[in-house]
């Protein structure tokens, strides 16, 4: 049995073969001004004979018949071409050898190439254009309109499909070239620049923007991103250029903006190779393993062939999730999953002993400013100071090749328990260093990330899901921001860099006000503030407006990454380990007050906020939250 498929390739075959005899007869007709050349039967005839079968073969031999006509584009025509170079040089031979009266006349040689390339080439774009009219042309006038941001190759190919889809309209595209203004693609008008978006939405009634701009620049992207949500659209984006050129551009792959597209953080990178001579074939240990940074340095550490890696975690679920991702996606790095306290010196000498790690990424702590501040401040201390000496220790007299705190940009200048303990935790480190050990005991310190526990993304996309309100501190509160995998890569590249004895601060770019991220990420959930108001409820406990990154005492040195600097902290007294454990190891639990007069004497720079305030609740919206009550 023919299969369907196989009828196509013969009618297409067919069709070629009658190109061929078409574009011979019409060169002569072409010739002959449209009068049949009377005497010249013979020389078509015989030239017919010795053509059609050349050109068949010639077609076939060009894979003209492997691609589909619904898809004919730029390759199939160069397979036209290749077809036509073949027959054309039969005409030329048949043209010199023939000999008899009347003779081929010369111009064939100039008719017949372009007849035939007209009539192949032309057959096969009307085929394709009549196939997407059929299947695509009812859908022109549907669909939702939405304005394309970029007028290159990704906006064309986007365009392209988004002209197949029953879904979108595209209405108008803007790009920043001056060129292109005013003209077309795709039959759709670039309306202007990529800061007149606000106007082109509002002059096309659309609410929808799809960013296709894989090789801008990130601030451009987010530049446009922002004149959208502005204006009350709703962002997709399609992806990087090795996509685009790949062609697998497609609605499939669109995604809606997300909040981390506009904060505008340029891709980090990290000199792999660097990072690689630290960590291949090594034994690693990271404590605090389930947590958010702790679970995505256990996916970055295992890119660099550690011989295995250790993952210590007080969490049993959290413990458990991690290791069932590893059994998924990483099934050839070998993990240990190994539940314990930081604070639990049996287990600690236990696995210290019996695996002998020789790189240690300390992540383990509590994090959390409120919760730490009333009720909990002596746990805070316990955990994230008396955990760090315990796993510090262990790794000095076991002699670890490096040692890596993770901190947090709260140690500096810090207004509340955790931040305070954090510091505490850092000059734990630098005593250590201090002593002589063989042990490279470095710090490093970066603020906010985005979507860890705790962190106001997930809360805010909690509230915005419930329709509100989403509650802000305070209108001037702001907080800078870094993506997982970017602090975890910067933490690699800290780390393998580092001598010993420094605390690497983290760039973390400009600031964002949270009230801005908040409405960003309302409107990003396609609703106004109108619909999803914002209520400031006042600081809380220990939290303070700004954040810093370097205390004022400090000094910075430049580093050979950009991204990454060094903070030289004041020298820690002699004694100060021993007095440090003496009151650590007391057994009666210590109360929130005794803790902050305990840590002002071994930090001079942190002032208490005076937490317990009362929270003053504030609307973004008033009138908003007046008609609200009305009805």
């Amino acid at each position: 049995m023919i299969s369907t498929g196989s009828n196509r390739v013969v009618l297409v075959f067919l069709f070629d073969l009658a190109a061929a005899l078409a574009a011979w007869i019409g060169g002569f007709l072409l010739r002959f001004n449209f009068e049949w050349p009377a005497g010249y039967e013979q020389v078509i005839a015989l030239g017919a004979v010795v053509l059609l079968p050349v050109h068949g073969l010639a077609c076939w031999r060009a894979g003209l018949y492997r691609g589909l006509w619904v898809f004919a584009s730029l390759p199939d025509l160069k397979r036209v071409l290749t077809a036509v170079g073949f027959s054309t040089c039969i005409v030329v031979l048949y043209t010199a050898l023939y000999r008899q009266s009347p003779v081929v006349p010369r111009s064939l040689v100039v008719l017949y190439p372009l007849l035939l390339v007209a009539i192949m080439a032309g057959g096969r774009a009307a085929y394709r254009m009549w196939k997407e009219h059929r299947l695509y042309g009812a859908l022109i006038a549907q669909g939702k309109p939405v304005v394309v941001v970029g007028a290159g190759r990704g906006g064309a190919m986007l365009v392209r499909e988004l002209e197949r889809s029953a879904d979108w309209r595209v209405v108008a595209l803007v790009d920043d070239d001056a060129s292109k203004w005013g003209r077309e693609l795709g039959g759709h008008r670039v309306a202007g620049a990529v800061d007149s978006l606000p106007e082109v939405l509002a002059a096309e009634k659309a609410r929808h923007v799809i960013l296709a701009m894989p090789s801008a620049a990130r601030e451009t992207s987010r530049r446009a991103a922002d004149l959208a949500v502005q204006a009350g659209a709703q962002v997709f984006t399609v992806p990087g250029l090795e996509d685009v050129m790949s062609g697998r551009v497609a609605l499939s792959a669109m995604r809606p903006v997300e909040i981390q597209d506009l904060l505008g953080r340029e891709p980090v990178t990290i000199d792999a190779e660097y990072v690689q001579g630290m960590l291949a074939g090594r034994m690693v240990l990271v404590t605090g393993a389930g947590g958010s940074i702790g679970s995505e340095l256990c996916r970055q550490l295992a890119r660099f062939q550690p011989r295995q890696l250790l993952l210590f975690e007080a969490s049993e679920f959290a413990l458990y999730t991690l290791e069932q991702w590893f059994s998924t996606h990483c099934r050839d790095v070998s993990i240990v999953p190994l539940a314990g306290d930081v604070k639990d010196a049996a287990r600690l000498e236990q696995v210290f002993a019996q695996y002998a790690p020789e790189v240690v990424f300390h992540a383990a702590a509590y994090k959390h400013v409120p919760l730490m501040e009333v009720g909990n401040a002596w746990q805070a201390v316990r955990n994230n100071v008396f955990g760090t000496y315990r796993v510090a220790e262990c790794a000095a007299r076991h002699r670890v090749e490096r040692f890596v705190l993770i901190s947090t940009d709260k140690a500096v200048n810090p207004t509340n328990v955790m931040g305070a303990s954090k510091r505490l935790a850092e000059m734990v480190c630098q005593a250590f260093h201090a002593r002589g050990e063989s042990t490279r005991f470095q710090v490093v310190r970066f603020g906010n990330v985005l979507g860890s526990t705790g962190s106001v993304i997930p809360k805010f996309q909690e509230q915005i899901a419930r329709g509100g309100p989403v509650t802000v501190t305070h209108p001037e509160i702001n907080r800078y921001f870094m993506s997982i995998p970017e602090a975890a890569q910067l933490v690699l590249q800290a780390a393998a860099m580092g001598s010993g004895g420094e605390i690497f601060v983290l760039d973390m770019g400009e600031p964002v006000k949270i009230v801005d991220l908040a409405r960003n990420m309302i409107r990003l959930s396609g609703y106004s503030e109108s619909e999803v108001r914002i209520e400031f409820t006042g600081l809380r406990p220990g939290e303070k407006l700004y954040e810093e990154l370097l205390a004022d005492a400090e000094e910075t040195l430049e580093t050979p990454h950009p991204k990454l600097r060094i903070a030289r902290s004041r020298a820690v007294q002699e004694r100060f380990l021993a007095d440090l454990l003496a009151w650590l190891v007391q057994e009666a639990p210590v109360p929130d007050e005794g803790v902050r007069q305990a840590l002002q004497e071994w930090i001079p720079e942190y002032v208490p906020s005076g937490g317990g305030r009362p929270n003053l609740k504030v609307i973004a919206n008033p009138e908003a939250e007046r008609r609200k009550r009305v009805s």
